[in-house]
């Protein structure tokens, strides 16, 4: 039985599998520049987190109708449901695809209809992050907020994502305006960039989680506060080997965080192009670091609590993950 857990870092276009992609090019009569599957799939060995924005960014120009982005959820959420995953907050990098003309209501209107029936269909609750991209404009940021408000589609919270350049000050007005209207905030910070920008992203825009957040460790007056404060972590594993965040598994300092108090998680953040689903970054973390059934189901508690949820379907998750540990004895 694998583990059930929630999924709270994953962008949506990040599980654009090479063969999706070659689907949709040729529903949509997009031109790809690489030979086939196996071309593209081999492109895949990042040098850092800039090479790998470059080709995720590329591959976005097969999804062009309601019907991709439909097909692209649909996907991704039948594969985290054999994964274990009952619960998925996700990430839409919207300012992406209004960039090449594609309409926010197109994205969030196919998103938001695969999404509503992840339940019916897998069993998954879901709510829909709309991640801001970093490199662009905060008043940008604030623009594309204001253009999904418009689309009549449920919103669980805001994120900030792309490369952790610059400071995340000009993002205060989008994510003041997030909280206005009662949505969630996320952000990314010390994965590529320091361990202040765990704090800013904190005090400046006042976020609920950290996404990546592992430089934290390089500021031991910020791992005392996130433990806490009770700020959940959403690491992901398999991605920060993938972009040199950490040279292997062997020495990824998951035990450190957790024994120093801090509600740290297990993600897969971009898994078609980081070797792994979510089952797949606990069974390498298990494989490698020996993880034992309480530690396991210790990490499954915490994306029960660092998820956005009510205290109904929290209790759901926790009895699901109570479950599988009394399997495991």
């Amino acid at each position: 039985m694998t583990i059930p857990t929630a999924e709270l870092h994953l962008h949506l276009e990040g599980t654009l599998e090479p063969e999706l992609i070659y689907t949709l090019a040729e529903r949509n009569g997009v031109e790809l520049p690489w030979a086939d599957v196996d071309d593209l799939r081999s492109r895949y060995d990042f040098t850092g987190l800039q090479h790998f924005l470059d080709l995720y960014y590329a591959n976005m120009a097969v999804l062009r109708t309601e019907d991709d982005f439909a097909d692209l959820t649909r996907a991704y959420l039948a594969r985290a449901a054999a994964g274990g995953v009952r619960h998925t907050e996700v990430f839409l990098d919207l300012q992406a695809h209004t960039a090449r003309g594609i309409p926010a209501e197109v994205a969030l209107r196919g998103v938001s209809a695969a999404l509503g029936a992840a339940e019916t269909e897998h069993g998954v609750s879901t709510g829909l992050i709309l991640t801001f991209l970093r490199h662009l404009p905060g008043e940008e940021a604030t623009a594309a907020l204001r253009e999904a408000l418009d689309v009549d589609v449920p919103l669980l919270g805001v994120g900030l994502c792309s490369s952790e350049t610059g400071s995340a000050a000009p993002f205060r007005d989008a994510f003041e305006l997030a909280a206005a209207h009662g949505l969630r905030r996320v952000a990314h910070a010390g994965e590529e960039g320091p361990a202040a920008n765990v704090t800013e992203v904190l005090d400046v825009l006042g976020v609920e989680r950290v996404d990546h957040g592992l430089r934290a460790l390089e500021d031991d007056a910020l791992v005392d506060r996130l433990a806490a404060e009770r700020v959940p972590l959403t690491l992901c594993p398999l991605s920060n080997v993938r972009l040199q965040v950490v040279d292997s598994l062997d020495g990824y300092p998951l035990r450190e965080l957790m024994d120093r108090g801090v509600v740290v998680t297990v993600n897969s953040d971009d898994p078609a192009y980081f070797g792994g689903y979510v089952d797949d970054n606990y069974r390498e973390l298990t494989s490698t670091l020996g993880l034992s059934t309480d530690e396991l189901a210790t990490l499954a508690h915490n994306s029960a609590e660092a998820a956005f949820v009510t205290s109904r379907r929290r209790a759901e998750l926790v009895a699901e993950i109570e479950e599988w540990r009394a399997s495991q004895a």
